[in-house]
């Protein structure tokens, strides 16, 4: 099976710094990096990097656009419904890590360029049972017509509702994976799930709109997922925390990658559990998410 890949590619500008800084305030960082990143770009090189066949498909502009696109290229990705658009820059992604957390602040660039035409294109590569990756830093409409496209093709559909932001109604009918962590889980349905009872909350919900399963990551508590097989729960891995920038993304790469491969959603988890645990050890987006030997050590524990 392959994984296509709609989202974002943006250069993450990421410097340490104590705290977060207040309004007015001047803080010293250090540790400055430039790395490649974006969502959509994160979950396809974790994919490539754990071995799926991924295809990526999105837009580049001016500036970092040669440097995005080889990243992806060196993980193994697939680049073909890549497409440049001079006009603008690439994206970009300002972050502030602090105490083993992050703060984004991102200008999308080229990324709301990515359009129907280019999905159009890319799909028609897609077979029944192929996966299709989405998150929110493209294009809503955009977001919206690859999913119905998708179902259209028997596709198994993943959205990672990131950032969170209001979506028409029909679109949630089309998503077989609705993938948030907590703060987004709580946006779409008023519920914060910080327990068994709160997550089942959440998924019924989302049930109600139309979503078939629900899968959602809860940071030390682990992730779990409500669905046709009922509530399953799978512990986080315990490490230390240097940058957690990338980790949901590694995650839903992961996820989607033993789906791709045959395995069932409890299995998909604990993989999953375990290459973002190793992503957390480290610094930057792309540069942090492990490859398959990597992964598949942390999971054997």
């Amino acid at each position: 099976m392959k994984i296509f890949v709609a989202g974002s590619l943006n250069m993450d500008l990421t410097i340490r710094a104590p705290y977060v800084p207040q309004k007015g305030e001047t803080v010293k960082g250090e540790g400055f990096l430039v790395t490649p990143g974006g969502k959509g770009a994160n979950q396809a090189v974790a994919c490539a990097k754990l071995g799926a066949e991924t295809l990526m498909v999105g837009c580049i502009g001016n500036e970092f656009g040669e440097e995005l696109v080889a990243s992806l290229q060196n993980c193994g990705a697939d680049v073909g419904f890549v497409e440049r658009k001079n006009e603008v820059s690439s994206g970009i992604a300002m972050i502030i890590v602090a105490d083993g957390d992050n703060r984004i602040i991102i200008d999308r660039g080229a990324n709301a360029k990515v359009d129907r035409a280019l999905i159009d294109s890319a799909l028609r590569e897609a077979e029944a049972g192929d996966l299709l990756i989405v998150q929110l830093e493209i294009e809503t409409d955009t977001v919206c017509y690859a999913l119905a496209r998708a179902k259209e093709r028997g596709m198994v559909t993943l959205l990672n509702p990131a950032p969170a932001e209001s979506l028409p109604a029909e679109v949630f009918a089309d998503c077989d994976y609705f993938l948030p962590n907590q703060s987004e889980a709580k946006f779409y349905t008023g519920v914060y799930p910080e327990n068994e009872e709160s997550a089942k909350r959440c998924a019924a919900i989302l049930r109600e709109k139309g979503v078939k399963k629900t899968v959602i990551t809860m940071g030390e508590r682990g992730s779990v997922c409500i669905g046709d097989k009922g509530f399953i729960s799978v512990p986080a891995v315990k490490v230390k925390a240097v940058d957690t920038t990338a980790a949901g993304d590694t995650f839903i790469g992961a996820f989607a990658t033993k789906l791709s491969e045959g395995a069932d959603e409890e299995e998909a988890m604990r993989f999953a559990n375990a290459a973002a645990a190793v992503t957390v050890t480290r610094r930057g987006a792309q540069t942090a998410i492990p490859s398959r030997i990597e992964a598949d050590q942390m999971y054997k524990g």
